[in-house]
């Protein structure tokens, strides 16, 4: 072999051994980095993420949802990553597609030191799935259309036959109105939640395309009552429309309001486990659920130090719907099927 060609391989390995390391640098995040794929919408995450940057050095990579997607395109990427995770931490604001993840063990442990300030029925005993930072599920009220003595107390009071046609939920398959009959299912047992979804139909409740869709209309007198969260009324009622709030089911033989917190879960075999572990514990802290209470989707605080009150409600007010969100993510595809063919099969 001549001299020229020996010189010849050397640089073209050279080139190919740079080629690939360029390659590894284009498709691995950064050692100090961390992803996070985040259903909370933009505006009110961003700055909590560049607050955990400016504190850690930790560059924050996220993936956000869509709205024609919402969570469910986020938890569908986790499931086609599954072999090669590209998500560290799950920030979700639908507790029950989270619990899913964890049932098909694509999720991780993790014991984050704040994780002590919550209360049990909010984080898993096991420390895969961590709750704070809730929204209750809530009716919000046309008060022009319904007079004060004839206020909803209940989800039970959309079946009642006064206000045929005039009630409204979003659409039942998707987000949190989906949780919400999930959890109806584990708590009432599927015969009853069934009867009561079927009194819903019976009496023409309007199925709308989302939660802040329903509190529109209802704002706009075009639906007397209808079921959505507390940070879509909050919107409604601040913007001075016409509306009050209504937290469902607090008398003592009632079941309960519903709360439904975000949630942060660290993905199995994720590739920077340590910076997603310091992002979980930052989030849960006293500070970032001051934050997301003050912000304009005035999220609930469920942090026993946090002395920030939402503006929605104060949660030592609440009689809190007692419900095992282990069953129902199991409940979920069961009455997902029920909805389907209840409500959106012609």
């Amino acid at each position: 072999m001549t001299q020229w060609a020996r010189v010849l391989i050397v640089t073209l390995l050279a080139f190919l051994s740079g080629c690939e390391r360029q390659a590894l640098q284009q498709t691995e995040p950064a050692p100090d980095e961390v992803v996070v794929y985040t259903a909370l919408d933009r505006q009110f995450s961003e700055p909590i993420l560049a607050d955990f940057t400016a504190q850690t050095g930790i560059k924050v990579r996220p993936v956000y949802d869509t709205e024609s997607t919402k969570t469910v395109g986020l938890v569908n990427r986790i499931r086609a990553e599954a072999d090669r995770p590209r998500c560290d931490v799950f920030w979700n604001n639908e507790i029950l597609n989270t619990l899913r993840l964890k049932n098909e063990g694509l999720l991780q442990p993790c014991q984050p030191a704040q994780a002590e300030n919550y209360p049990t029925r909010y984080r898993d005993a096991g420390g895969y799935w961590h709750g704070f930072a809730a929204r209750a599920r809530v009716i919000i009220v046309n008060t022009d259309l319904v007079r004060p003595d004839e206020m909803p107390t209940s989800v039970n009071d959309l079946a009642a036959s006064k206000w045929k046609s005039r009630a409204g939920i979003a659409k039942p398959l998707f987000g949190t109105t989906a949780s919400h009959v999930a959890c109806l299912f584990a708590l009432l047992g599927q015969e009853k939640a069934r009867e009561l979804l079927h009194s819903f139909k019976q009496n023409d409740v309007q199925i709308v395309a989302g939660n802040k869709t329903c509190a529109e209309m209802v704002a706009a007198g075009r639906l007397a009552f209808g079921l959505t969260d507390t940070d879509d009324a909050i919107i409604e009622v601040e913007a001075g429309k016409p509306v009050a709030i209504v937290f469902p089911d607090g008398s003592d033989d009632q079941m309960g309001t519903l709360l439904l917190p975000n949630t942060l879960a660290l993905i199995r075999n994720c590739p920077h486990p340590e910076a997603g572990k310091r992002l979980i514990n930052y989030l849960l802290s006293p500070e970032v659920e001051a934050s997301l209470a003050k912000g304009p989707s005035a999220q609930i605080p469920l942090h026993g130090k946090t002395a920030t009150r939402s503006r929605a409600c104060d949660l030592a007010d609440l009689r809190q719907m007692e419900v095992n969100f282990a069953h129902a993510a199991e409940a979920f595809s069961n009455a997902a099927k029920f909805i389907e063919n209840e409500f959106l099969t012609p």
